[in-house]
């Protein structure tokens, strides 16, 4: 799944939403952005945090998101490299203790009060209590960290991309848990057509 952003697109097919926001560290093409590269921050971008949020499901579209600004931006950037952090971590068998302790306290918080309401079709929708609050929503994205690093079935599924030039993790829930690209359509995709071209290459010669 992916929400349109322009000049690339942020995707939502890691397995957990905590996982897809470490995800948007990375443009669609699978090159790191942001300070890795000295490129702008996508999430810091006009728009672009309100749209993965909506797309994340954390808040329903149609959520009026005018108080989403450079503050929430630099939380949502601070929660995702820590829980980026961890999770490599717990891939590799290392500690990061500081990444950890940071993450415990945006999880601190109250996660987002819920309501269901009728639509016109009087079918039932879910909306926010109250108008988005950045910590309430920080915290959902943490506690879905925890919930994912506590669980030793979870941290067994962690994987990190094989693709070329990618540093995506995800969550492997493929049969026999074979799975080896972030996504099949994306890094797999790549993979099979440089085989194909290396393929072409020896029959030429």
């Amino acid at each position: 799944m992916t929400a349109g952003m322009g000049s690339y697109d942020w995707r939502f097919d890691s397995g957990r939403i905590c996982l897809d926001l470490v995800a948007t560290s990375e443009t669609a093409s699978g090159a790191a952005s942001g300070a890795a590269s000295g490129a702008e921050e996508p999430l810091a971008e006009a728009g672009r945090l309100g749209q993965w949020l909506v797309g994340a499901g954390l808040v329903p579209a149609g959520t009026p998101l005018a108080a989403v600004d450079g503050h929430w931006a630099a939380g949502f950037v601070e929660l995702r490299d820590c829980v980026g952090q961890l999770v490599r971590a717990q891939i590799d068998g290392r500690c990061a203790e500081f990444a950890l302790e940071r993450v415990n306290v945006f999880a601190a918080g109250p996660p987002p009060g819920v309501r269901a309401v009728r639509a016109p079709d009087g079918s039932l929708v879910r909306t926010l209590s109250a108008a988005p609050d950045c910590e309430a929503l920080l915290a959902a994205v943490a506690r879905d960290a925890v919930e994912l690093l506590t669980d030793p079935a979870s941290r067994a599924r962690l994987r990190r991309c094989e693709g070329d030039s990618c540093r995506r993790v995800y969550l492997d829930t493929s049969r026999g848990r074979r799975r080896r690209w972030c996504s099949s359509e994306v890094c797999g995709n790549r993979e099979r057509v440089a085989r194909h071209r290396r393929r072409a290459a020896v029959a030429r010669a």
